[in-house]
C-alpha cells in the first residue's frame, strides 16, 4: 500500500507529486520527495512543477480523484497466435507512429519501472527510454527546414518465423506446377504415339495389299509375269499314284516355283507319249510306269519336257489314305458324286463345295472315274486332293518331315524322307495362301504335245526357256512329222538315236513339202546342221529360228524327207 498522502487538489501552493506508476491493485504510485541537498537550480525545478489549473495534463482528461487514466494504446505489442497452415506470415513489423504517449496503464506501469531502475532518479522530467524489446520505432520527426530524410523511411527487416512454412508453400506450388507440366508432356506423348500408330496402320494396310497384288499398278500377277521371264529357281518332283484295285495309275508333278513363290500341279495325262531312253521307243506314260519302272519314266519325262525332276514319290492309295488321316480331314469342293461300295448306302462323297474328306473317301474321289468320262475328269479329282493335303501339312520341314516318317513309306531312290518333308513344306507354305493351282499337261491324241502345250505349261510352269544341256549331255533333237505317214517319224527316230542324240517327240503338224531344221542358240548351229546331215536332209534347211521349249534343235519333216 502507498502510505503518502494523496495531494489536495484545491491547494494551490501544494506541489503535485509525480505518479511513477500503479500498483496491483490499480492505484497510482507517486514519486518519494528526496531529503538530500540540492543546488539552487535543482530546487527551483520542482517548483516550475506546481499545480497550474490551466496546464495540460497528461493523457486526454482530468481525473478528480488524482488518478490519471492512460488512454489505450491501439498499437501497442500484442502477442498474436502464431497462424499455421500454407499463408504467408509477413511477420512483426515496427509501427510507423510513436505511440508511446497512448500507452495502457499495465505497459506504462511497466515503463516506468523499467526507467527507475535504469535513470538516476535526480531527472525525473527525462522521458523514459522505449524498452529494447519494442517491436514499433519512436515517431518520426520532420527535419527543422521542414523536409523527411531517406534514413527515416528504412524498414527493418525481421527473420521470418514461418519461413519453413513458405518454403514448403513453394515447393508446394512448385511440384503441382510440374505435376501438370508433366501431365501436359505425358498427353502430347499419347498424341505422338497415336499418331505414330495409326501410321504404322495404314502403312501396313499398304504394305498387305501391295504384297497382296491388290494395289493398282502393283498387282503380284504383273510381278510374277515380269520375273517369269528370267532365270527362275524350280524344284519338280514326280508323284506316282498306284491304284492297288484295279493297277491303275495317275501322274503329277508338283512344282514349287521359289522365284514367283507359286506352287503348281501338273497333271500328267496317261496317254502322253514319251520315248524310252535306251532303245528309243516311243509309248505311253501309262506302259513306261508299268514296264520301265520310276526312274527310266522320270528321265523320260525329263527329256520330254525338258525339266529336271529331283525324285518319284510313289504313292500308293493305302498310304494316300494314312496321309489324309495324319493330316486331318480335307476340305475340297466336288464335281462329281461318289457312290457307295454297296447298293442302297450313303455316297463317299456328296458333290458340293467345301465338302470334308476322311481318308476313305479322298481315296475314293481321287480315284473315281465315271460312266463315259475322259481321263481328264479323274486327273482333275486326283489333283483336287493333293491340292487338299497340302493346305493341311506343315509348313516347318521338320514337321513335314515326321508327317512323312509316320507313313512308313519305302521311298525310291534318291528321294529321302527328309528331302520329300521339305519339298511338301515349302508347297504347303503356297497352298495356304491360295500361291497354289493345278492344271493339266495337254496333249494330241496320239499322245504328243501340241504348241499350246509347249507355250502355256512346258514354257512358263516347268522351264519357261530351255536351258543348254550340261557338260557331255546329248542333244535334244524335237521331230515334228508333218508328212502325214506315221512312219516316218519312227524313222526318223531311229536315225536320231543312232546318230547319239536324244529324241523328243514333237507329234505331228499340218503337211508341209519341205523339211526345215530350226535352231535357238547360234552355238547350235553346227550341231543342227550334223542332224540334218544324219536325216538326209541338205544344209539349206538348217535356219536360225525359235526352236521348242523341250529341245535344242526342231525338226519339220516334209514332203522331201525319205525315210529310206
Amino acid at each position: 500500500m502507498n502510505d503518502q498522502q494523496p495531494y489536495d487538489p484545491y491547494d494551490p501552493y501544494y506541489q503535485q507529486p509525480q505518479i511513477v506508476g500503479y500498483d496491483e491493485y490499480g492505484q497510482p504510485v507517486y514519486q518519494q520527495q528526496q531529503q538530500h541537498q540540492q543546488d539552487p537550480q535543482q530546487q527551483q525545478q520542482p517548483q516550475a512543477q506546481q499545480y497550474d489549473p490551466y496546464t495540460q495534463q497528461q493523457g486526454y482528461g482530468y481525473d478528480p480523484y488524482g488518478q490519471q487514466q492512460a488512454p489505450y494504446d491501439p498499437y501497442a505489442q500484442q502477442q498474436q497466435p502464431q497462424q499455421q497452415g500454407y499463408g504467408y506470415d509477413t511477420g512483426q513489423q515496427q509501427a510507423a507512429v510513436d505511440t508511446t504517449q497512448w500507452n495502457i496503464p499495465q505497459q506504462q506501469q511497466q515503463q516506468q519501472q523499467q526507467q527507475q531502475q535504469s535513470a538516476p532518479v535526480e531527472e525525473p522530467a527525462a522521458p523514459p527510454a522505449p524498452a529494447p524489446e519494442r517491436a514499433v520505432p519512436g515517431q518520426r520527426r520532420s527535419a527543422p527546414d521542414g523536409e523527411y530524410k531517406t534514413e527515416q523511411f528504412s524498414f527493418i527487416e525481421e527473420p521470418d518465423a514461418d519461413s519453413e512454412d513458405v518454403i514448403d508453400w513453394l515447393k508446394f506450388t512448385e511440384s503441382r506446377s510440374e505435376r501438370r507440366e508433366e501431365a501436359r508432356r505425358r498427353g502430347r506423348s499419347r498424341v505422338v504415339a497415336l499418331v505414330v500408330v495409326m501410321a504404322l496402320v495404314v502403312a501396313g494396310g499398304v504394305g498387305y495389299l501391295w504384297y497382296a497384288g491388290k494395289l493398282p499398278g502393283f498387282s503380284a500377277d504383273e510381278e510374277k509375269r515380269n520375273t517369269a521371264t528370267g532365270p527362275q529357281k524350280r524344284d519338280v518332283i514326280m508323284v506316282n499314284l498306284h491304284n492297288t484295285k484295279n493297277k491303275d495309275t495317275s501322274t503329277a508333278l508338283l512344282v514349287n516355283n521359289a522365284t514367283t513363290k507359286q506352287g503348281t500341279t501338273v497333271l500328267l495325262p496317261n496317254s502322253l507319249a514319251v520315248a524310252d531312253g535306251e532303245t528309243g521307243t516311243t509309248g505311253t506314260l501309262a506302259k513306261s510306269i508299268a514296264d520301265s519302272g520310276s526312274q527310266s519314266t522320270r528321265e523320260s519325262v525329263d527329256t520330254l519336257l525338258g525339266t529336271k525332276i529331283s525324285g518319284t514319290w510313289r504313292l500308293d492309295t493305302p498310304y494316300l489314305e494314312n496321309l489324309v488321316e495324319l493330316v486331318g480331314n480335307i476340305d475340297i469342293t466336288t464335281n462329281a458324286e461318289v457312290p457307295a461300295a454297296k447298293k442302297g448306302e450313303d455316297p463317299l462323297v456328296t458333290k458340293g463345295e467345301e465338302q470334308s474328306l476322311n481318308g476313305q473317301a479322298a481315296v475314293a474321289y481321287a480315284t473315281y472315274l465315271g460312266e463315259g468320262e475322259s481321263e481328264v475328269k479323274q486327273l482333275e479329282r486326283f489333283g483336287a486332293v493333293m491340292q487338299g493335303v497340302l493346305r493341311k501339312i506343315s509348313e516347318d520341314p521338320k514337321g513335314a518331315t515326321i508327317t512323312v516318317e509316320t507313313l512308313a513309306q519305302i521311298l525310291e531312290p534318291p528321294m529321302t524322307e527328309q528331302d520329300l518333308g521339305a519339298a511338301l513344306a515349302n508347297l504347303a507354305a503356297h497352298a495356304k495362301v491360295g500361291d497354289y493351282k493345278t492344271t493339266v499337261l495337254p496333249v494330241a491324241e496320239d499322245g504328243s504335245l501340241g504348241e499350246k502345250a509347249t507355250e502355256t505349261v512346258v514354257k512358263d510352269i516347268l522351264g519357261g526357256t530351255v536351258s543348254a544341256p550340261e557338260q557331255g549331255a546329248a542333244l535334244r533333237v524335237g521331230v515334228k512329222n508333218a508328212t502325214g505317214d506315221k512312219a516316218d517319224r519312227d524313222a526318223a527316230r531311229v536315225s536320231i538315236i543312232n546318230g547319239g542324240y536324244t529324241f523328243v517327240d514333237g507329234g505331228t503338224a499340218d503337211l508341209a513339202a519341205s523339211s526345215q531344221v530350226t535352231y535357238g542358240d547360234a552355238k547350235n548351229k553346227a550341231q543342227a546342221e550334223e542332224v540334218a546331215k544324219t536325216l538326209g536332209l541338205p544344209v539349206s534347211a538348217v535356219k536360225k529360228g525359235k526352236a521348242a521349249p523341250n529341245a535344242d534343235v526342231s525338226v519339220t519333216l516334209g514332203g522331201d524327207y525319205e525315210s529310206g
